[in-house]
């Protein structure tokens, strides 16, 4: 149509403009900005609206040409065009010629240094923007505004950058400009400077929503959740509501803080009210299943340790290494073998089994569950580089009485070159211990001390009574500890107890648990070890009087306990449970069964 017209004026050409561009025909807009004749453009009568234009253009060949048809009609002089030009490739992603047609403006005012400083900003180019605006403040014939200062606070990727504007910001007043003083906090916060943060945001004579979250999201990063709480509390006092990006900001204070309390409460043994606090969270993580796990798991609720791990799924909760390292060890102490095993598919799966912690679990699962082939073969499937995977395949099989084998894998460890620690030494006496090795114990306790210098700890020492009261030497284990350069504590003086059980050497079980009642009177495991001497020997005078002495004190015994995989489910049963009568008797047919098998294949033989 432009073309066809014989006497092709701007005015015309202004006022179809903006139709074109209200029915998106960019394409077209473009196209005819392409087309404007340069004799047109210099003849003055021709009013063209080069907003108009400027608005119209999305690429930056367009540009360009307009660019071209200013300099050509002698109007790039005109600073309101110019500075438009600044901006438009700035926005195209060309900074380069952004900062060429800026440096072509002769009298430069505060809006075209601005609009260069939102160039460099708007395309990343921090550290120019940041120098543009000191040569700004160098000029004496250009004041600053407050546009100036919140584009480039937000570009300082140094902290004293930071500081020097603020000092520029205070000494030109604009520290009571929302906009300005918004930056700065933005500015603080970024850089963990969370009190000046607050100070200025404190100081503010109004705030806007992004400031508050500023704040707010600044103290949770930080770690800070009182301040964080504090500010929300002032946000609800003066009326102002939350939005989503508050509400994302704080939510993982709350969760944090109950995390918190759950893990306190857990530390503490009183799982009832970790349990409750953890149920109350209306927000969970990863981090919250872990702890009340963990904390179910060290005060031996193994069964509810599982069952916390089941509910993980149903809230879109996936595992992470800290909670294999909490359920492999419950699944262990249930001996739990059919579900370890999918848990260890669920950790292959997910490429967990190279962790070292991870994999240490898993030994000592397929370990404790006596599965020790499959123990080993998972011990040499990971690096070996560390003590902790040693002491998990030495402890194993010294709990299964196979004592000969954790020697030589302790060999084997000195071997690759492994330094053994306290722990190592705790699984090798243990060992021998379990299998009678008395004279080797001895040989490692003194090694441990005398070569790797070896502070024996008091778990040392009870591996030492223990092995000899296993053993029968039960005056070699009293005077072991007479000769103890510490006070022995209670797991010393229970181990001999258990050694005078084992024998039913009632006189020193009456030593052993006096001294055990001086130092622990409320562990009724002790009372339980003591009165069974008295049992064992037919004194039942002295197993009243002993579980007297526990009643006055309140104690009551834990109930003995067993459980079985069936269904997918581990079953927990107690002594005393309601159906006790019907599952001795199919432990007894199932004995009779089994029996009368073993007959049969003994006859085939």
């Amino acid at each position: 149509m432009f073309r066809l017209l014989p006497a092709w004026k701007g005015r015309l050409f202004s006022t179809s403009l903006p139709y074109v561009r209200s029915n998106y025909h960019w394409y077209s807009t473009n196209a005819i900005c392409l087309q404007i004749p340069p004799n047109d453009i210099e003849d003055e009568k021709n009013e063209i609206d080069f907003e108009l234009l400027f608005s119209s253009c999305t690429k930056t060949d367009i540009v360009k040409r307009l660019h071209a048809l200013l300099i050509v009609s002698g109007r790039v002089q005109r600073l309101s065009h110019t500075t438009r030009l600044v901006n438009l490739y700035a926005h195209l992603g060309d900074v380069s010629l952004s900062c060429s047609t800026f440096n072509q403006i002769q009298t430069k005012d505060t809006y075209s240094w601005n609009s260069m400083l939102s160039a460099y900003v708007r395309n990343g180019q921090f550290t120019e923007a940041v120098n543009c605006v000191y040569k700004m403040l160098s000029m004496s014939d250009v004041r600053p505004d407050f546009y100036t200062f919140p584009p480039v606070l937000k570009a300082c990727r140094r902290l004293i950058d930071g500081m020097r504007l603020h000092g520029w910001v205070f000494k030109l007043g604009f520290e009571w400009d929302v906009f300005v003083a918004s930056a700065l906090v933005h500015m603080y916060c970024r850089f963990g400077q969370f009190i000046v943060a607050n100070r200025i945001f404190k100081d503010m004579p109004s705030r806007d929503m992004g400031c508050w979250n500023s704040v707010i999201s600044g103290f949770c990063q930080n770690g800070n959740a009182a301040e964080a709480l504090a500010i929300l509390d002032q946000m609800r006092l003066e009326g102002i509501k939350m939005d989503s990006v508050t509400v994302s900001s704080i939510l993982p204070v709350y969760v944090v803080l109950g995390n918190t309390i759950v893990d306190m409460y857990a530390k503490l043994g009183i799982m009832d009210s970790a349990r409750m606090v953890f149920d109350e969270m209306f927000v969970k993580d990863v981090v919250s299943f872990n702890t009340m796990i963990a904390g179910y798991g060290q005060n031996g609720l193994a069964s509810e340790a599982v069952e916390i791990f089941r509910m993980m799924p149903c809230k879109n909760i996936t595992p992470d290494e800290g909670t294999w390292v909490s359920v492999l060890p419950a699944y262990a102490h249930l001996g739990a073998l059919r579900e370890g095993t999918k848990a260890h598919g669920q950790v292959f799966k997910r490429g967990l089994h190279w962790d070292i912690f991870v994999g240490t679990c898993l030994v000592d699962l397929y370990g404790k569950c006596g599965r020790l082939d499959e123990a080993l073969l998972l011990f040499y499937e990971v690096p070996r580089t560390s003590s902790v995977h040693w002491n998990a395949i030495i402890a194993c099989h010294g709990i299964h009485g196979c004592g000969g084998t954790s020697l030589q894998l302790f060999r084997d460890m000195l071997d690759e070159g492994v330094q053994p620690d306290h722990i190592t030494f705790l699984s090798i006496l243990a060992a021998c211990s379990h299998s009678g090795l008395v004279d080797q114990g001895k040989s490692y306790f003194h090694l441990m001390q005398q070569e790797y210098e070896i502070k024996p700890g008091m778990k040392h020492y009870g591996c030492m009574v223990d092995l000899y009261g296993r053993a029968g030497h039960l005056e070699k284990a009293y005077n072991f500890i007479k000769r103890m350069p510490v006070p022995p504590d209670a797991s010393v003086w229970g181990a001999l107890l258990n050694a005078c059980r084992i024998h039913g050497n009632i006189e020193l079980g009456k030593v052993a648990s006096h001294h055990l009642f001086e130092v622990d009177s409320d562990n009724v495991g002790y009372y339980v070890l003591l009165s069974n001497i008295y049992a064992n020997v037919g004194r039942w005078e002295g197993v009243d009087v002993v579980r007297s002495w526990a009643r006055d004190k309140g104690l009551r015994k834990t109930p003995g306990w067993t459980s079985i995989e069936l269904n997918n489910m581990i079953e927990v049963f107690y002594t005393g449970h309601p159906q006790s009568e019907e599952m001795y008797m199919e432990l007894a047919i199932l004995t009779a069964k089994a029996k009368d098998l073993g007959k049969h294949s003994h006859k085939s033989q």
